[in-house]
């Protein structure tokens, strides 16, 4: 009786192990087989057209297979952008003046879970169209090198270092940490060399010297490489070294593939590869190949696997010239295929454990909560004159002026998704005020001399001294100007005094809110600047005369909430600065001049309006007890520093401690550059131990002769505090031997 019964199971078993292999219509369906094999398969039932057609970010159906089509393009840059409702977080720029990492990863592990939630809901609708899919083309990790570059913002700021940091925490975020699938993709862009200007980048080579190349233009790229398993890098669009990006066998065969062992997808910025062959009167191209065929092929063999754009079409004649060969799509179409079958883009829901992630997370309470945390953790106090900062609720009349002030959609910054609510800096305060009297004024537009009239129908002259007038008898004016996402930014028709093509031709504010914000300063009432911008600002004259300056950049949905929180002391500010904030274009090299030297705090020698990593508090922090683990440590051994910090102010609040090497062993190398950071939250008269254990390679310097990084014997300098300046710095000796 027993027998039989084992006998039974074995033919039920049987049964239904025979019926589960015969639900895939194709072994590459079957997720139980090794994806090597399930390439294999579907790469041998391809037809040379469908393998092009899948090089391209828009990928057409395979209908006799049952593949539907497929777009690649995705941005993500600051929450899940241009596919309807997202939770719209801070700008980057402003996420990199956190300085908290994991705050940041906390950030993308949320977008990624809108993201896999808002892809599953489009594939029950069968909506295949752009901005829909799993393959993020974000971080943007280029050094932004000269505030100028409107695109600036998108990044995390100057330094390689705390870019590398953001950026590892954005890509780990994002990807996600199950064994067999990715979350999302994420995408290192714009490799390499790539930070402006935007007018002539379909054409423009950039020159750096191997030194700049490996100690500021690669270290972030490395890292999301090496430490993140990136999954996409997206070759830029300028050249380097007189061969486009996305042609550069030193770029991606060199570097990348070879000293790096990077195995993964690399595709093109967005219509790089015609840059390479199109003739346009109006926008001069590289013109380096004589054809989209020849640069197709080119682009191919170097290593770019998917094309944003078109000129991909032209690898079908190619082939049938012999001018690639099909094995060499091949090469590229497996990693393609790889990427999307670890995505479980063949598989059922059932087998893949992010498809389980409810819609209702898609601007659900706890992303909306962490929008406004970031927002306020962005936020830098740059002057604070008398502690006029934070502002009595007991206040009765409060003049909000400024084009910043009532604008939401400026909050959003550039490549945003869509908030059902965003709080403006005027409900903010509004919000946090109820009692008290608000009023409103515009005032001015970010540029220009007119403004729409109070009926909306015709424009009328700004007349500065007038609205200074209505708001005279206001306790406190907040005025809320800067730029906007608007006048900065990726290619724009933008060629107002000051702008041009979306990037910045000096550092000064428009001249209009210089008129506005010395009027509002001569009514002798206490001025509050809240700044918003992407980039940093010559605020030179602001700096001597207003009482207090905050800099709130672009701040997401919640930034209103946020910036009333600071204002009003609910709470304390710790930001700090990701770029220097210069005090002219006088104090720049030219800004198409990719040489390293006098640009950022690195390598200038000039004093800066604000420096890098500098922000203020409403409490005070002293740094004590330094030491070492060693004093002499061999090249290839860390070492762990210790300090205390001490809050010995009356308020509880954020330090941002902040490690800097300044090493005599390379004079050619930066004054001083970030190795490690921590932000920390320290009660009133409370010390708080810090220990920053700083790797071998935080001593590296560059061998010019044999282009590599280097641990050489000798005294460092080891630089710990609250910023980049001096003053702000104790140092700390290090032997290495």
């Amino acid at each position: 009786m027993k027998m039989k019964s084992v006998v039974i199971a074995s033919i039920i078993l049987l049964f239904i192990t025979s019926c589960n292999k015969q639900q895939y219509t194709y072994p590459f369906l079957n997720p139980d087989l090794p994806i090597d094999e399930r390439i294999d398969d579907l790469l041998g039932r391809l037809t040379p057209e469908e393998k092009v057609g899948q090089m391209m970010n828009q990928t057409p159906a395979i209908e006799r297979l049952g593949i539907p089509p497929y777009d690649w393009w995705n941005e993500a840059l600051h929450g899940v952008a241009r596919a309807g409702r997202a939770t719209v977080f801070p700008q980057t720029i402003a996420l990199a003046a956190t300085f908290d990492d994991n705050a940041v990863y906390t950030t993308f592990d949320m977008v990624s879970d809108e993201a896999r939630a808002k892809y599953h809901q489009y594939q029950k609708n069968k909506e295949y169209d752009r901005y829909k899919g799993l393959t993020f083309w974000t971080p943007n990790i280029n050094i932004f090198r000269d505030p100028r570059w409107g695109r600036g913002m998108e990044t995390y700021g100057e330094d390689p270092y705390l870019t590398a940091r953001m950026g590892v925490a954005v890509v780990k975020g994002l990807q996600g940490n199950n064994p067999d699938y990715f979350k999302t993709h994420a995408c290192a862009k714009h490799y390499a060399v790539h930070s402006g200007p935007e007018w002539s980048r379909h054409e423009f080579n950039a020159v750096a010297t191997p030194r700049d190349l490996y100690l500021t233009y690669l270290p972030a790229f490395k890292a999301l490489v090496e430490e993140a398993n990136v999954q996409e890098v997206m070759c830029a669009y300028n050249r380097f070294e007189g061969k486009p990006c996305c042609n550069s066998d030193k770029l991606l065969i060199d570097i990348l593939r070879n000293d790096w062992g990077y195995q993964n997808i690399i595709l093109s910025d967005c219509g790089a590869i015609n840059d390479f062959w199109e003739k346009d009167p109006n926008t001069p191209r590289h013109e380096t190949h004589p054809d989209a065929e020849s640069a197709s092929s080119d682009a191919v063999r170097s290593g770019t696997d998917l094309e944003c754009g078109d000129s991909y079409q032209s690898l079908i004649q190619a082939l049938k010239d012999g001018k690639i060969m099909e094995k060499d799509l091949d090469v590229s179409l497996r990693r393609l295929l790889k990427g999307r079958f670890e995505l479980g883009m063949f598989d059922p829901d059932e087998r893949v454990p992010y498809a389980k992630i409810p819609y209702s997370v898609v601007e659900s309470p706890q992303h909306i909560a962490q929008a406004l945390d970031m927002a306020r953790k962005s936020i830098v106090l740059l002057k604070n004159k008398n502690n006029l900062l934070p502002l009595s609720k007991k206040i009765k009349k409060i003049a909000v002026v400024g084009p910043n002030a009532a604008d939401s959609t400026m909050l959003w910054a550039n490549y945003n998704g869509f908030p059902t609510r965003t709080v403006t800096i005027l409900d903010g305060i509004r919000n946090k005020m109820p009692e008290a009297e608000i009023i409103y004024e515009l005032g001015c537009n970010h540029t220009g001399k007119y403004i729409k009239s109070v009926a909306g129908s015709d424009s009328v002259l700004v007349d500065c001294r007038a609205t200074a007038d209505r708001v005279k008898e206001a306790d406190i004016i907040i005025y809320a100007g800067g730029i906007s996402p608007r006048l900065e930014g990726e290619e724009m028709p933008v060629d107002e005094a000051g702008f041009r093509k979306g990037d910045r031709t000096d550092l000064e504010l428009p001249a209009i809110q210089k008129e506005m914000i010395k009027a509002l300063k001569a009514t002798q009432k206490p001025v509050v600047y809240v700044v918003c911008t992407g980039s940093a600002l010559a605020l030179n004259w602001e700096n001597e005369n207003i009482d207090a300056i905050v800099n709130a950049w672009y701040g997401g949905q919640e930034a209103g909430t946020a910036v009333a929180d600071v204002l009003f002391g609910d709470y304390n500010p710790a930001g700090r600065l990701p770029v220097t904030f210069y005090t002219s274009v006088s104090q720049l090299p030219d800004f198409q001049d990719y040489h390293m030297q006098g640009r950022t705090y690195r390598y200038m020698t000039q004093k800066p309006l604000y420096p890098f990593g500098y922000g203020l508090s409403y409490t005070s922090f002293e740094y004590r007890n330094a030491r070492l683990s060693d004093q002499e440590i061999g090249i290839d051994l860390p070492v762990t520093l210790s300090f205390h910090i001490t809050n010995t102010g009356k308020m509880d609040g954020d330090e941002v401690a902040q490690v800097y090497i300044k090493n005599p062993n390379d004079p050619e190398g930066p004054i001083k550059t970030l190795k490690a950071f921590k932000r920390v939250n320290i009660k009133a008269g409370e010390t708080k131990q810090i220990d920053i254990r700083l790797e071998p390679e935080t001593f590296a310097s560059f061998n010019d002769q044999t282009q590599t990084l280097e641990v050489r014997p000798g005294n460092y300098q080891i630089l710990y505090g609250s910023s980049s300046a001096d003053q702000d710095l104790k140092s700390i000796d290090l032997t290495i031997k």
